[in-house]
């Protein structure tokens, strides 16, 4: 991977995600390039995007994936679009070794 998902910012970390609403699972697909050299997790999730429905499933599985408390995450941008920024609260060095760990397994199991 070029250029991880990941960014260590003061109060936790963010992490580029490119979302499909109504899938048929709930689902994390790998890491994908997008524009400009950029990295994005590709995330699916079954519910609709309509009234909140897809971020709150995108952050329920973020959570369920990462072992964080929902409470940790936050959509800090994008909300109404597929691409979006996702914010996790917390210590940005052992959030950074957390989530790039399971990008790596991630990453070995699409191998």
């Amino acid at each position: 991977m070029s250029a991880a998902p990941l960014r260590r910012l003061s109060d936790g970390v963010s992490v580029t995600v490119r979302l499909t609403p109504k899938a048929g699972a709930d689902k994390i697909d790998g890491v994908a390039a997008g524009a400009a050299g950029r990295t994005a997790l590709k995330a699916r999730v079954t519910a609709a995007p309509e009234s909140g429905k897809a971020n709150a499933a995108l952050l329920a599985l973020l959570s369920k994936s990462w072992k964080l408390p929902k409470s940790a995450l936050s959509i800090a941008g994008g909300a109404k679009d597929r691409n979006k920024v996702v914010h996790v609260a917390g210590d940005p060095a052992a959030l950074e070794r957390r989530i790039a760990g399971w990008l790596e397994g991630l990453e070995k199991r699409d191998d």
